[in-house]
C-alpha cells in the first residue's frame, strides 16, 4: 500500500471501522482504527518538510517514522498507556531505558456525526538499543472523553481488541529485561526460544524467526538491524484488569503519491 487513504481502504475491507484522517503539525497523517481502550494508528508521512530531526534528549516523532518509511513499511511502533508523563519520563530515566524529554502536542478530531472536539496528548519514549526500529513510549490522553467513542470500536468483522503484539528477534533473550522494565512487568513467561509479557488487556511476545514461521505462515520481517514488531493479535474477549495496558500501535504506510 502506498498511500494513507489505500490502507484505510484495505482495513475497512477487512471489516474495521475507520476513522478520518487527521493531520499532525510536524508532518504525519494519521487514521484510527478504535477499539475499547486499544487503537491502531495507520500513520503515513505527508508533509515531510514539517519533520524536525532528532536532537539530544529529544526523539523526534516524526524523524523515527520518516526514517522507518525509507527502509520499508509495517509495524514500527508500540503504546503503552500513560496516566502520569513526568513520572513515565523519571522511570524510564532512572531505570536507564529513555532520556528523552515529554513529547507534548494538541489537535483537533472528529465525532461520528462529523463535530470537531479538541484533543491533547502526552508521548514518553524510551528505547531498545538492540531494538532501533521499533520505537516505544506511553502515551496519556488529556481528554480520553473526546478521543474514545463506542461508535468508533463498532467493526463489522466482531473484532473487540488488540489481544497481543508480537516482536521477533535473532537473540530474544538480549531483549528480555528492556521489555520487562519498560512494561513494570513482574513476571515474564518462557516459550521455548523466546518470552512473553502479560499486561491489563492483552501479551507482548517476543519470538524466533523460526517461530513467527512455524506459528504465523508467513515469513517474519528483516532482523538484520536488530529486533522488529512483526504482527498484531485480536479477538473479541474482555480485557484483564491490571495496571500497565496497551494503548495504542502504529502502522507505517509509505507517503501518498
Amino acid at each position: 500500500m502506498h498511500d494513507l487513504d489505500a490502507a484505510a481502504e484495505a482495513y475497512s475491507r477487512l471489516g474495521f471501522t475507520v476513522g478520518a484522517r487527521n493531520k499532525h503539525p510536524w508532518g504525519t497523517h494519521n487514521r484510527i482504527v478504535q477499539f475499547d481502550g486499544t487503537f491502531i494508528e495507520l500513520l503515513t508521512v505527508g508533509e515531510p518538510d514539517k519533520i524536525e530531526p532528532h536532537a539530544p534528549h529529544s526523539f523526534s516523532f516524526g524523524a523515527f517514522h520518516r526514517d522507518f518509511l525509507a527502509r520499508g513499511q509495517g509495524l514500527d511502533m508500540i503504546l503503552l498507556s500513560g496516566s502520569d508523563a513526568k513520572a513515565d519520563a523519571a522511570g524510564f530515566r532512572s531505570r536507564g531505558i529513555g532520556d528523552f524529554e515529554t513529547f507534548n502536542f494538541e489537535r483537533q478530531g472528529q465525532r461520528p456525526d462529523g463535530s470537531i472536539v479538541n484533543l491533547a496528548f502526552s508521548l514518553v519514549f524510551a528505547a531498545d538499543p538492540n531494538a532501533p526500529q521499533v520505537g516505544f513510549g506511553t502515551c496519556r490522553h488529556y481528554f480520553p472523553e473526546n478521543f474514545w467513542n463506542p461508535e468508533f470500536q463498532k467493526h463489522a468483522n466482531g473484532v473487540k481488541r488488540i489481544a497481543g503484539l508480537v516482536l521477533v528477534a535473532d537473540q530474544p533473550s538480549r531483549h528480555r529485561d528492556f521489555l520487562k522494565s519498560y512494561t513494570g512487568a513482574d513476571q515474564v513467561r518462557d516459550t521455548g526460544g523466546g518470552f512473553g509479557i502479560q499486561l491489563a488487556n492483552g501479551t507482548i511476545d517476543m519470538m524466533t524467526p523460526a517461530e513467527f514461521t512455524s506459528g504465523f505462515t508467513m515469513p517474519p520481517p528483516d532482523t538484520s538491524r536488530g529486533a522488529r514488531f512483526a504482527a498484531l493479535r485480536f479477538d473479541g474477549a474482555e480485557e484483564r484488569p491490571g495496571s500497565r495496558a496497551i494503548s495504542g500501535a502504529i502502522l507505517l504506510f509509505e507517503a501518498d503519491r
